[in-house]
Parts: structure tokens; sequence; C-alpha cells
């Protein structure tokens, strides 16, 4: 059966290059080509928690330095993390929950102790064959007060369960592979802080009108953080303020490639960790 692949592959004429693996200390492997003309290397990791039914993702690593795009390399992502069965449910519970924690509501009513008037008892409580009233300004009466009505400062704060907020972030960055609405850079440098370069980069490669860039520090470059704040459809973030409702809101998501290690090396570790204390009553300390 052997011969016969190869003779196949003769027949095709499609030159087979053999490939070396080399460990590095990052905990990860590159696989390089023995050829010395070929600059493509396959970055593969050794997982603390590797995969078992599934095989790993390959994407591009792509750079910023030139609109035109370029390919430095493979980069491999964990199935779990980033080929995970998209929960619609669970990003939609998530998207609730963030628009609820952050919404305050202002509508404000009076009760009878606040609207004007009514100091007095409008008729004698009996005697003039009416019905008994002690005020002009109780809920009953037109103008009166509201009872039972909505008071200001009322908020909708709470706390979705852990591991359905980690569910959420695993099922999003899953849906956003899929559609390629993911991209992996090396790094944020780029050659001018002009707002016009990133546009046109932007516009180049088609990654849609609004772009969420995730960096593993929050201290970006400043030629990227100027031209970004140029753009209002451009936003940068840190790996530990990425959610759902934001990468939902952006039509691409760009993470440098140390990013997408950190936001792997986070969810696969409490994916595989007793969660317990995250998922007890809601406290101010919880994390």
């Amino acid at each position: 059966m052997t011969s016969l692949l190869i003779n196949a592959f003769k027949r095709l004429n499609l030159s087979i290059t053999p490939q070396i693996r080399v460990l590095s200390t990052a905990n990860s492997a590159v696989i390089s080509n023995v050829d010395p003309s070929s600059a493509l290397t396959v970055t593969k990791k050794d997982w603390k928690f590797p995969p078992v039914y599934t095989k790993p993702r390959e994407v591009w690593i792509e750079n910023l330095d030139s609109i035109e795009e370029q390919k430095l390399g493979l980069f491999e992502l964990h199935p779990s993390v980033y080929a995970a069965t998209p929960r619609i449910d669970i990003i939609h519970r998530n998207v609730i929950w963030q628009r609820k924690y952050r919404w305050v509501s202002w509508a404000h009513t009076k009760t009878r102790a606040e609207v004007r008037g009514g100091g007095r008892k409008p008729w004698p409580q009996k005697g003039l064959g009416r019905a008994r009233h002690g005020s002009i300004r109780s809920p009953l009466w037109r103008g009166g007060g509201i009872a039972h009505g909505p008071r200001s400062g009322k908020t909708h704060f709470f706390m979705l369960p852990f591991h359905l907020r980690v569910q959420g972030l695993t099922s999003t960055l899953s849906a956003k592979l899929a559609q390629d609405d993911l991209h992996v850079v090396k790094d944020l440098e780029i050659p001018s802080e002009e707002p016009q370069y990133l546009a046109d980069l932007i516009e180049n490669r088609n990654w849609g009108p609004s772009v969420l860039i995730v960096d593993d520090s929050d201290f970006a470059p400043r030629n990227i953080t100027v031209a970004a704040d140029g753009l209002a459809h451009v936003n940068i973030m840190p790996v530990y303020g990425l959610n759902v409702y934001s990468m939902l809101k952006h039509d691409t998501l760009v993470l440098t490639q140390s990013a997408a290690e950190k936001i792997e090396e986070k969810l696969l570790h409490h994916m595989n960790s007793v969660t317990k204390q995250q998922q007890s009553k809601f406290r101010i300390d919880q994390v």
C-alpha cells in the first residue's frame, strides 16, 4: 500500500520535503522544512491539557508592517478553545448578562407623599353621601401619587454562572474562527502612526468595517495606538478585558500570537480545574 502511494505521488510530480521537529524552551515546537529556500514554519505546542478527540486547528500568522498580507508561518490553536461547538444560547445569555449588569434604570415616579397638594381632607367623612377620601393625592385620584411605580437608581446587576462565562468565550472564539473572522498576527508593530495606513490595511485584507485588536498587554505600541485612535471602528483591548459582547460587536477579531496563547492557557486552566469557589454564590471579591 505504501509503495502504491509513493508511485502515485511520483506520477503527480510532487516533491515531498522531509520535515524536522525542533523543540524550543518556550514549551512549543517549530516544524521547519529541511529545504533552506522554504521559510514556512509550523509552530506546534505541547499543551498541559492536549486535545483527545479532535485535531488542533492551524491558522496563518500574518504581518502588520506592510499593507500587503504576508504569511509568516502556521500557528496551532487548541480545539477545545477555538474549535468548540458554538452554543448560541450561551452566547445570548452572555450578551444579556453584559447588557444588564451595566444598565441602571432612572425611571422615577412620585408617591402620594411626594406629589404636590392634598394637605387636607377634601370633604367630611360622613353626611354628604359621597365616598370616603382623606387626600386628593391618593393613587385613586387623577394627579395623585403612583403606587408601586418605578423608583430611580434601580440596578439590574446579576452574575452569570462561571462555567457559562467560560463557555461563552470559547463559543464566540470558535464561531469567529469558523467564519474566518479571527486572524493571528505576529505583533502590533506598524511603520506609521497615520490612521489612513491602518484603514488601507483593513480594506486591503477585507477585515470588515469594524476590527477588535487584542494584545497580551495593555501597553500597545505607539504607532498602532495613535492610528487606531483616529478610527472610530478600530479598538484595542488587552487579554484580561476580552468579552463576548465586544467580540460580537466587531466584525473581525485580530489576536497577537502571544494573546492567542494567553487566552488559550487561561481558558484551558479554568475548563480543567475545580471551579467550586467561582461557581459559589456571588461575592464582591469573587474572580
